[in-house]
């Protein structure tokens, strides 16, 4: 066994062996479901560039820019960040297998996708919310993703506030439980597998400062900052990777 199959080898070797296993995943795991990323050959700064729109993608999905142009803001949000054709794939399918078998503690993602609820995960950790949750800035109700259907240009929830996506826009901070609830996830893993994520994003990629006490995967098509305290690098996409059948007398 050569290359990269010795290196899927090991990894489910490791998955075998564990019972506290974490995925931590970023925008990859999602692109392999269709759904655009950020900065990639088809990500949303590509098709910025060849928009003629007066606004960024930082600015648009800024939460100045929605207090500021909540009407231009739902209009670029509904055509760009909603996906519902997009279904979970091999990597989301296999996380939540993992999650069934009781080796899996816990996913944490960047996504707002809710394609690991889709594919059965059930504690799955948000960093940026999810695009199936909306909040009134007002009195604080919560809505499902059907609020999205009435024929205002800008929800309005009954109390006369507007109605906000349950994500983390540019200039707002993480959710501080859903940051703690990483980090003592990634405390208690035995194994700690990235996929997916380029580990630029922060604070979300700082999260991996945590994994002080257990062995660490990543799986990503290109380099991360944290690729030299890996103790398992495969460069591939992550969908290719869990997608494959537990290999026997792996080695």
């Amino acid at each position: 066994m050569a290359g990269i199959e010795k290196q899927i080898g090991q990894l489910e070797m490791w998955i075998e062996d564990s019972n506290r296993i974490v995925f931590f995943g970023g925008a990859g795991v999602s692109t392999e479901s269709g759904i655009p990323d950020f900065r990639g050959p088809n990500g949303l700064y590509k098709k910025e560039k060849k928009a003629t729109r007066s606004w960024p993608v930082e600015v648009l999905l800024s939460r100045p820019f929605f207090d500021e142009n909540p009407v231009a803001f739902y209009q670029y949000y509904l055509q760009n960040m909603l996906h519902p054709q997009a279904k979970p794939n091999a990597a989301h399918r296999r996380l939540a297998q993992m999650e069934q078998e009781g080796k899996l503690i816990a996913v944490i993602t960047q996504n707002i996708d809710g394609l690991h609820q889709a594919a059965g995960s059930k504690n799955v950790l948000e960093l940026h919310g999810s695009v199936a949750r909306y909040v009134c800035l007002s009195c604080g109700q919560r809505y499902n993703q059907d609020v999205i259907d009435i024929k205002e240009k800008v929800p309005i929830c009954p109390c006369g506030g507007r109605i906000k996506p349950d994500i983390v826009l540019y200039g707002e901070e993480l959710d501080e439980q859903v940051l703690k609830k990483s980090i003592k996830a990634i405390q208690n893993a035995d194994l700690l597998i990235v996929g997916g994520t380029s580990l630029t994003v922060y604070p979300a990629a700082g999260l991996l400062q945590y994994a002080a006490n257990c062995r660490l995967v990543i799986i990503n098509q290109t380099t991360t900052p944290y690729d030299r305290q890996a103790d398992l690098l495969i460069r591939a996409s992550i969908g290719s990777i869990l997608d494959r059948p537990q290999p026997q007398n792996a080695v």
